[in-house]
Formats: C-alpha cells, structure tokens, sequence
C-alpha cells in the first residue's frame, strides 16, 4: 500500500491539522491517521500520481509478468469517487503493461482519513487461497460481499 495526501486531516483530539501543505503540494506516503508522508512533491497530474505510487509498491512487492493481484484504491475522506476513477484508469493501463492480471478492484472509501484529500492504493498478490478468500460472502462494518461480487 501507498498513499498521496493533497491535504491534511484535523483529529479531533488533537485539534489542528498533522502537517501544513501548500495548494500545489502533494505528500506521498502519508499515514491512514493524517502523519505525515515520506516525501513531499508539486501537485502531480492522475496519471503521474498513480506512476508514482505503483513504482513504489513495485519497489517493495516485486511482481511477475504472470501474476495476479487484488486492487483497493481507498479514498481518504474529501476526494471525489470520480477522482479515485480516474486514478485507476491508469492503474490498470500500468498492470496490463507489466503483464500483470488483475482478479478485482475495488474503488471506494474503505479507511478514511477524515476529511483528508487523496488516497490509498493497494495491491495484493494473489494465490488461490487469497482468491477464494475474497469471494468468500462476508459482513463488515465498512466491507459486504456477497456470494458473486461485492
């Protein structure tokens, strides 16, 4: 998983937000509870953002030509489901360039960050253990699936 923030997220405990960014910054590898991120960038176009988040993850989860995985894009809490699409666009165009088969995607708002804007990608490498996992009907309080599809 990596992450991108294009801004920072308030808890409520705490009262002010976990780090200041600039309208054209972006802070890359954040954390899910508004800490700060590992690096911090000009603001990036979509296509460029999911460059950089998926040579990341490759970087750390070494992929085949062949390999199958799981896709999450996760919303933060304040970026539009239009945004997060369009992300995934160029997610997938990056996996079929690299040869590899995505199983199911998922795009939506599963673990916010708030009111935080930006988002999560994760990749799960599959197997057929991890595949009937993920078909198998389950009942949470931010995930349903059902027997066929989510």
């Amino acid at each position: 998983s990596m992450g991108v923030a294009l801004t920072a997220c308030t808890v409520p405990a705490v009262g002010k937000p976990g780090f200041e960014i600039q309208e054209d910054e972006m802070e890359i590898g954040m954390g899910i509870h508004g800490e700060p991120g590992i690096q911090r960038t000009d603001l990036m176009s979509a296509d460029e953002t999911a460059g950089v988040l998926l040579d990341a993850i490759f970087k750390d989860l070494p992929l085949q030509k062949g390999d199958e995985v799981a896709v999450m894009l996760n919303g933060l809490g304040a970026t539009p489901l239009m945004e997060l699409y369009i992300l995934n666009r160029k997610v997938s165009e990056y996996l079929q360039d690299k040869g590899i088969r995505v199983f199911s995607t998922s795009v939506g708002e599963y673990m916010t960050s708030l009111e935080m804007a930006g988002c999560s990608l994760t990749l799960l490498k599959l197997d057929d253990e991890l595949k009937k996992g993920l078909k198998a009907p389950s009942d949470t309080v931010s995930w349903v699936q059902t027997e066929g599809g989510r």
